[in-house]
Formats: C-alpha cells, sequence, structure tokens
C-alpha cells in the first residue's frame, strides 16, 4: 500500500500516529492567567537536544498549554506512569480556561525550584523548563497551520529517589507511559541494552524486565 496523505488513505482510520510510535506522554503543567494551574497530555513531544537538555511539545491549535507558556516563559514536563494514567487521562478533559485540571484529577501539586509552575507530586520525575522558542508551523508550501510547537530548556530536575538504582533512573520501574495510534496506548516493560560500534566490543546481556 502507498497513499499520499493530502490525497487520502482510504482506510478506516488514519494510521500516521500508529507509525510513528510510541510516542512518549508530555504531561504539561503551567501556570494561566492569574495564576490558575493547567495540565494537560501531549501526544507530540519528546527530547530534542541533551547540551543543554531540552524538549518539545507540539499543540495543534493554540490551546491552554501552549498559550500560556508563551505568555509566561516556562512550563513543566511529568513523566506519567501507568499508575497515572487514570488521571492523565482525565486531564486530558476539555476544560474551560481557568479550570484546575490537578484538582478535577485529584492529583497533589508540588512545588518546583526556579519555574513557577507546579509539578505532579506522584510522578516518578519531573522537568522544569524555561521557554526556549516557539513558533507557529508551517507546510512544506510555507502555509500557516493552526499548530504550535513549544521547545523548552530544562533547567530543574525532579527525580524520586525510588526510582534510582545504581546511580542511574530505572525507567523499567516507573513504567513510563506512551501513546500509541488510534486509542492505544502502551507502558514500557522492558528494555536492552547494546553498545555502539564506535564503543567497541559487543554486549549480549539479555532484558531488563520490570
Amino acid at each position: 500500500m502507498f497513499y499520499e496523505p493530502r490525497l487520502g488513505h482510504g482506510l478506516p482510520h488514519d494510521p500516521f500516529k500508529a507509525i510513528v510510535a510510541p510516542r512518549p506522554i508530555g504531561w504539561i503543567s503551567t501556570l494561566g492567567p492569574g495564576g490558575a494551574p493547567n495540565l494537560a497530555p501531549y501526544s507530540f513531544f519528546n527530547a530534542v537536544h541533551s547540551r543543554p537538555p531540552m524538549l518539545a511539545f507540539t499543540s495543534e491549535t493554540l490551546k491552554h498549554s501552549a498559550a500560556n507558556a508563551i505568555a509566561t516563559g516556562e512550563f513543566v514536563f511529568n513523566l506519567c506512569s501507568r499508575a497515572l494514567f487514570e488521571a492523565m487521562n482525565i486531564s486530558s478533559g476539555d476544560f474551560p480556561e481557568g479550570v484546575n485540571e490537578f484538582e478535577a484529577a485529584g492529583l497533589e501539586m508540588a512545588p518546583c525550584r526556579i519555574v513557577g509552575a507546579p509539578r505532579v507530586a506522584a510522578a516518578p520525575a519531573a522537568l522544569e523548563c524555561k521557554l526556549a522558542s516557539s513558533m507557529q508551523l508551517k507546510d512544506a508550501e510555507g502555509t500557516s497551520l493552526s499548530g504550535w510547537i513549544i521547545i523548552g530548556e530544562v533547567v530543574g530536575v525532579h527525580i524520586d529517589a525510588a526510582y534510582l538504582r545504581d546511580g542511574r533512573f530505572d525507567t523499567v520501574a516507573a513504567e513510563p507511559l506512551a501513546r500509541c495510534g488510534y486509542r492505544d496506548y502502551a507502558a514500557l516493560g522492558q528494555v536492552f541494552e547494546a553498545l555502539r560500534p564506535t564503543d567497541g566490543g559487543t554486549y549480549a546481556a539479555g532484558q531488563r524486565d520490570r
């Protein structure tokens, strides 16, 4: 099968998001006008740089999280674990401006050290970010779209000590959620380790399960 997106795929459902998967869930907290807390998940999210650490999320319209990040110059990424799925799902609701999604989802807020926005207290990790850049997206022909990309520099890192093992963050134990296609989600259950060719030698140890 081959199709050009501009001409349609002819399938019952668009396969694009199922092909580009799994994608980390960007559970973004911000402060809105007047200081009202806001929390929402984004499936177009990932790390984009390491020195300094930077991450980005895309909002397909200028929703509260993106607008707040642009207005205040800051936001927080909260790692969503399998145990927090229900709360994350609730926070994805179409709430009016000013509604505190932390309260709606039954989540405790915790203060950040550098940015003003709160973080999810129960998250295994949270990254405080300062806005580095924001841009309204354009297509290949230069036509402006409704989507915006928000890029932040990580200026503070919170880690629950329960997820530190021998100096490493135990990603498997944290069971981070990922978004797949359609209404599908995945939770990390195992990882495996392998050296790159530039590391020299080979690595043949088995997988690490949770």
